[in-house]
């Protein structure tokens, strides 16, 4: 049946050209592609900017969550987990459907399902209709995260398509950086009597109008010869990758409980069967869920260690500083949103103009810079820890200031490089995969770092670790980045 979605661009908003891969496996010369309409930036970046918001802004909602729906420890922790493991899980298959029915419909569909999600949280009321609203959030996000990627490589090129990407690092770190100061200032505001509810009915106006903004600001695009779907692999790639976030996000507060490792066990073989599966389907010229001819191009294979290396260290840092400043230092959720202004602003400082840094430097460049800037950051926040005293907890400010600031530098770009060299008929799938080291990433490093954190007893002494273990990090990132190939 016909819907609204599958009409023809607008004048103005053709359709991006998809070009089949020639015999050698590479994409013909391109077609002079159209300019991408004045809203797609706005509309994309409304709905990662509501992503990362959600991902992060959970936080300080908890304690409000906890005595008006009188939630245990349990659940509170499904509240935050479910989201992050619904994502991770549906990112790939995400990337396949938008390949085959098309971006702008998978997008406008998960964008649908996202708002109404908010809305079932925001209007939750017991805390068991929370988790269930929260995973419903995840599996929408998964349907919009890979078109996002994938729109912004097949929309734009060259100048454009950094400026694009750079924008969309910005509004990653904006919603990542400032959501526990934004959930502060709402729980604080207590709109309407709504308290932590605020949170998640924000998402309502903001959705809406973007959703209506979809058809004629987005052009359609898909995989030219629109692959089948993989029930197989799709099987496969959602119990093994439930299998190993579920005990990443669990284990740490359960002490690693027996099921936690034969979990791990279990997803090992499971990927590695999943692997073998798609090869297969691959050479057997099938319809594979993710191509394997993404991983003959080292260009990609090195960017996704990048980003395995650069988001191990995100989620896990915001995590660790949250705990240091509202337990170590005994702030409150809307004190230490504040504390995260001084990493916001080193970050806005660079992020909406990386694409003017690697225009000179270039990718790699760009990115060393980054992930060294961070190193010293975190070095200088590890000082601070151990010296602490009682000083001020502005003395955090300069390391976190020098952290965002090469943040900003780092994210556009390490996203770019790991799609560069994607043919544009594989952009979904690529995107798909980008998205899901990215979550899973995120669920690893909280592991690693927690278990260094907790590790330390002394709260101190237990952040000073943690950085520093990030500080390390990020200088295999930097090893890493000198290992992608160098690009024009």
């Amino acid at each position: 049946m016909s819907t609204a979605l599958d009409t023809p661009p607008p004048t103005g908003a053709a359709a991006p050209t998809e070009q089949a891969p020639g015999p050698t496996g590479q994409s013909p010369a391109p077609t002079e592609q159209a300019p991408a309409p004045r809203g797609l930036l706005p509309v994309v970046l409304t709905a990662t900017f509501m992503t990362a918001l959600d991902t992060f802004v959970v936080n300080v909602a908890v304690p409000s969550v906890q005595a008006d729906l009188g939630a245990g420890p349990a659940v509170v922790q499904w509240v935050m987990a479910g989201f992050g493991l619904a994502i991770a899980v549906g990112l790939v298959t995400a990337g396949r459907l938008g390949d085959r029915y098309g971006r702008r419909r998978v997008f406008a569909l998960g964008l649908a399902l996202f708002t109404l999600a908010s809305a079932a949280c925001g209007l939750a009321p017991t805390a068991t209709a929370l988790v269930g609203g929260r995973v419903a959030q995840g599996l929408a996000a998964a349907l919009m995260g890979p078109q996002v990627l994938a729109i912004l490589r097949t929309a734009f090129s060259g100048p454009a398509q950094a400026r694009a990407f750079a924008r969309y690092g910005l509004t990653m770190g904006i919603g990542a950086v400032f959501g526990q100061l934004i959930g502060g200032l709402l729980i604080r505001a207590d709109l309407l009597g709504l308290g932590w509810r605020s949170c998640f009915l924000i998402n309502l106006p903001i959705g809406l109008a973007a959703l209506a903004a979809v058809r004629r600001c987005l052009p359609e695009s898909r995989a030219p010869q629109r692959p089948g779907l993989d029930p197989v692999g799709v099987l496969l790639v959602s119990v093994a990758l439930t299998a190993l976030v579920l005990p990443l996000i669990q284990g740490p507060g359960l002490h690693w409980p027996l099921w936690t490792v034969l979990c791990l066990a279990t997803a090992a073989v499971l990927l590695a069967v999943f692997a073998v599966h798609q090869h297969r389907a691959t050479t057997a010229q099938g319809t594979p869920l993710v191509d394997t001819r993404l991983f003959r191009s080292g260009a990609f294979r090195t960017g996704l260690l990048a980003q395995l290396a650069f988001w191990l260290g995100q989620a896990s840092f915001f995590l660790v500083l949250a705990l240091h400043l509202q337990l170590g230092r005994g702030l409150d959720a809307l004190g230490s949103g504040l504390v995260f202004t001084a990493i916001g602003l080193g970050y806005l400082l660079t992020s909406n103009a990386t694409h003017l840094v690697t225009a000179r430097l270039g990718e790699r460049r760009t990115i060393t810079v980054g992930g060294l800037l961070m190193a010293v950051g975190l070095g200088l926040l590890a000082l601070a820890a151990y010296d602490a005293g009682d000083a001020s907890v502005w003395w955090l400010a300069p390391g976190l200031f020098v952290d965002g600031f090469g943040m900003g530098l780092v994210i556009a770009p390490v996203t770019t490089v790991s799609l560069a060299a994607v043919e544009p008929g594989l952009a979904g799938a690529a995107a798909g995969v980008v998205a899901t080291v990215q979550q899973v990433g995120g669920a690893v490093g909280i592991a690693l770092i927690g278990l260094v954190y907790y590790g330390a007893g002394d709260p101190a002494a237990a952040f000073g670790r943690s950085v520093t273990a990030l500080a390390v990090l990020e200088l295999v990132l930097v090893g890493l980045v000198g290992l992608l190939p160098r690009r024009s």
